[in-house]
């Protein structure tokens, strides 16, 4: 007589299952930030959207708790200021009574030649794809050591790994964001806090839309991946399950790339 496997050793998709667990997405009212925050609330993850507009953050939150049987709330904060940041930390400890995952996806980008550019340009993309991840990284680590485990996805980019002319404010912002989390895994993981990072390739979004029909954008960007397409913001999900979860306990520093093929060339 046969006998079935056992379901705790090898549980399959149950590794996914997110249920109770509580997520602080920065960005999260829009485009990959929203994107990922569905895609956590599907798998049963409370969420925290965070992000300064706040008449866009609480329609995105409750349009999420109307969807998806879970809590959802909006916290407005600027992620660049200190105080804001352990202000967001300390209301969804309050909310729920833990943290479970922080996902850093708050970031603007700022095109243009290096000579046309301002250094107020590029303080702007630093202070806020690079200051605000580290911000709001360590307002969320006292409380995943006090729970004894956590999760932070950083949002770099495809363009933290490969150059594009242009673009010196965004890429060196996200190549910041690519050592950060390397650093802090290794800094973290005695603590059973996993530190990963995903990067995008080309995603249509709001940030990209003055791109889109582009010599620039269609030849360079898009152009160069293998798929030759733009992303869907649902392509985007699946990597934010998976790093948020039990299905990737064992990932540690890693850049995961979605990205259409870009860096694979």
């Amino acid at each position: 007589m046969s006998v079935g496997l056992d379901k705790n050793e090898f549980p399959g998709i149950n590794l996914f299952d997110l249920t109770g667990r509580v997520a602080i997405i920065t960005g999260g009212s829009k485009g990959l930030g929203l994107a990922m925050a569905a895609g956590l609330a599907s798998a049963g993850a409370h969420v925290l959207l965070v992000n300064r507009n706040k008449e866009e953050g609480e329609n995105a939150a409750k349009e999420l708790a109307n969807t998806y049987p879970i809590d959802a709330h909006f916290f407005q904060a600027d992620v660049t200021q200190q105080v804001e940041t352990e202000a967001m930390a300390a209301f969804a400890f309050k909310q729920w009574g833990r943290i479970d995952i922080l996902i850093n996806s708050a970031g603007i980008n700022i095109r243009g030649a290096i000579d046309e550019l301002s250094l107020e340009d590029f303080k702007q993309v630093m202070d806020v794809n690079v200051t605000g991840t580290w911000l709001s990284s360590r307002a969320v680590i006292p409380y995943m050591k006090k729970g004894k485990r956590g999760s932070i996805i950083n949002l770099a980019s495809a363009l933290g790994l490969i150059g594009l002319s242009n673009r010196t404010p965004y890429t060196s912002s996200k190549g910041a964001v690519v050592q950060m989390t390397r650093a802090l895994s290794l800094e973290m993981a005695p603590f059973n806090i996993n530190v990963n990072a995903i990067c995008p390739g080309p995603f249509l979004t709001e940030m990209n839309l003055p791109i889109a029909d582009t010599e620039e954008g269609l030849k360079f960007v898009v152009g160069a991946t293998a798929l030759g397409r733009w992303a869907e913001l649902k392509e985007i999900q699946g990597a934010a399950i998976y790093l948020a979860s039990d299905a990737g306990s064992y990932m540690v520093g890693a850049m995961l790339s979605v990205d259409g093929g870009w860096t694979a060339r």
